[in-house]
């Protein structure tokens, strides 16, 4: 009974990680600007990593590598977020401008 609680604990959270990627995935690819792909890049990759880090952790057990499983996930949760910041700042002294519906097609504002 445990173990099939566990194994489909581990199929839920593999899913919903795989769901979370995958709309972080759609997300670069179909925003307009640098801004809105940095924040779907940091917020939902970084959950999808976390939930699918956690399904690794859960599917190991109690064992020395669950311990690498969980300081990965701690080390994605710190950096992702971290990088999508330092490009989005980064973008913003360089003075690329913010996508609006006035914007033309490349991104400049008119």
């Amino acid at each position: 009974m445990i173990e099939a609680i566990r194994f489909w604990a581990i199929v839920v959270l593999i899913a919903f990680g795989l769901f979370f990627t995958f709309v972080s995935a759609v997300g670069v690819l179909r925003l307009p600007d640098i801004y809105a792909r940095a924040h779907t890049a940091s917020q939902t990759d970084t959950l999808g990593a976390g939930l699918a880090l956690a399904a690794v952790a859960l599917a190991l057990g109690w064992d020395n590598m669950t311990i690498y499983a969980v300081l990965l996930l701690f080390f994605v949760f710190i950096t992702n977020p971290t990088a999508a910041h330092a490009i989005a700042r980064s973008a913003a002294e360089t003075g690329i401008d913010p996508w609006t519906k006035d914007s033309d097609e490349e991104g400049e504002s008119k």
